[in-house]
């Protein structure tokens, strides 16, 4: 598509924009009497509209009902987590019975590696990207550790090439099949949280199984943003928060994917409690735990009602979109807008003051552009701030932007680009 960098031709692409009146469930926070054009939706989603109204009627069920609201009222909250199954699994691309929404996602990591880091005395690494977020190194040392080794022996980290920002699938795949003797678990995230790369799934799994080992995935910055196929990827598990892209509130609610493969298997290791047990049987309080088939089983607490009722919320506007796909189609034109936006910018200042490190293909990216500032990255994040754009600042020079498809537009864009360079000539 030829770009233009008018108002007039950002406007014109949101009037043929099919999902353009989805912004209008959504609401978006205020600055001096003005909505914030919002591009942090990698962080923090933006509040549905309807998030109220289903709080209102949990807490009216609350009220009405108390304890008999477990098995009573229109949505009975025994089987509340079933309804959202029904919409997470499009999202993912997975089988009703393969996802479950429960706890959160460092939490339903620990829980997943316990059944598929199951290292022996000669396969016991784990290999995973350099850079990763925090939460998942955090997790990946104290389980290693857990077991009996050392984090520097026991995990092989891969990094990007010399003066690379993004790694390369050859790279990853070359480090499985080079270790493959030795690694019990392959867990990488599906899109880095830094440069906004969507690593090559399918090609991850199939060299991780190659070598014998498990491949398991944190979908954080992946679940929402891009289409995924878990089941026919053939990944052995997987989790998300949904406060990201599927923006169900701050810490809100996390999903798991197991494979139907793995259902049957008896010698998982599980760390069991009570939901997880089978459901028809589970108020008979008896030992012995029997686990509910499926993602179910591995359920440990009680459904949290609250923070499923702000997730349904959110999964309400992705089946008004039709789901991923077309979503996928805008979010891959609003993110090449946003390049092609910056790239004017660095043509009317002379010089690349905002280097993309974004891969500009397509297939390896969703919906976020990080930058690079030359120069004075903070004072410029600040200028957009105090002129109602809401990005996300990272250490020591990034800014990632995430236009998101549910409620940003070509205007947004065009108007972040505007913005970016009349602050940008104002502080260089």
């Amino acid at each position: 598509m030829n770009f233009e960098n008018t108002l007039a031709f950002a406007q014109s692409m949101d009037q043929a924009d099919p999902l353009h009146d989805l912004r209008e469930d959504f609401l978006f926070p205020q600055q001096n009497g003005k909505p914030f054009i919002y591009l942090c939706g990698n962080s923090l989603g933006l509040q549905p509209k309807a998030a109220r109204k289903v709080m209102e009627e949990q807490l009216n069920n609350w009220e009405n009902l108390a304890v008999e609201g477990w098995f009573e009222g229109d949505t009975p909250w025994m089987f509340y987590h079933k309804e959202l199954k029904k919409m997470m699994a499009p999202i993912v691309g997975a089988s009703v019975a393969e996802v479950c929404p429960m706890n959160t996602l460092t939490v339903n990591l620990h829980l997943l590696m316990v059944s598929f880091y199951k290292p022996t005395a000669t396969k016991f690494k784990i290999i995973m990207e350099a850079g990763a977020f925090p939460s998942d190194q955090y997790a990946i040392e104290s389980q290693v550790r857990f077991h009996g080794y050392d984090p520097a022996t026991a995990i092989i980290e891969v990094a990007p090439r010399t003066d690379e920002y993004t790694l390369r699938t050859e790279d990853i795949t070359d480090a499985i099949a080079t270790n493959g003797n030795e690694i019990a678990l392959v867990l990488f995230g599906g899109v880095n949280y830094f440069t906004g790369q969507w690593f090559d799934m399918e090609a991850i799994t199939k060299a991780g199984h190659a070598a014998g080992a498990m491949v398991g995935f944190d979908l954080a910055h992946a679940a929402g943003n891009v289409p995924l196929k878990l089941h026919d990827w053939n990944i052995d598990f997987a989790c998300w928060c949904s406060y990201k892209y599927q923006n169900s509130g701050p810490g809100g609610i996390s999903g798991i994917f197991v494979h139907e493969k793995h259902f049957s298997d008896g010698k998982l290791n599980r760390f069991a409690g009570w939901w997880g047990y089978q459901e028809q049987q589970r108020f008979k309080m008896e030992k012995g735990f029997v686990p509910e088939p499926g993602a179910d089983g591995w359920q440990v607490s009680c459904t949290q009602v609250m923070p499923m009722a702000l997730y349904y919320a959110s999964l309400q506007s992705f089946e008004k979109a039709g789901f991923m796909e077309p979503l996928r189609n805008k979010s891959k034109t609003l993110s090449a807008y946003l390049f092609f936006v910056i790239n004017e910018v660095n043509k009317v200042l002379g010089e690349e003051q905002y280097k993309i490190i974004t891969p500009i293909t397509e297939v390896d990216r969703g919906a976020q552009v990080s930058i690079i500032a030359k120069q004075k990255g903070r004072e410029v994040f600040q200028g957009l701030v105090a002129n109602n754009v809401l990005g996300d600042w990272r250490e020591p020079n990034v800014i990632r932007l995430s236009p998101v498809p549910l409620y940003n537009s070509f205007e947004d864009v065009f108007t972040t680009g505007e913005l970016l360079l009349d602050i940008s000539k104002k502080l260089l």
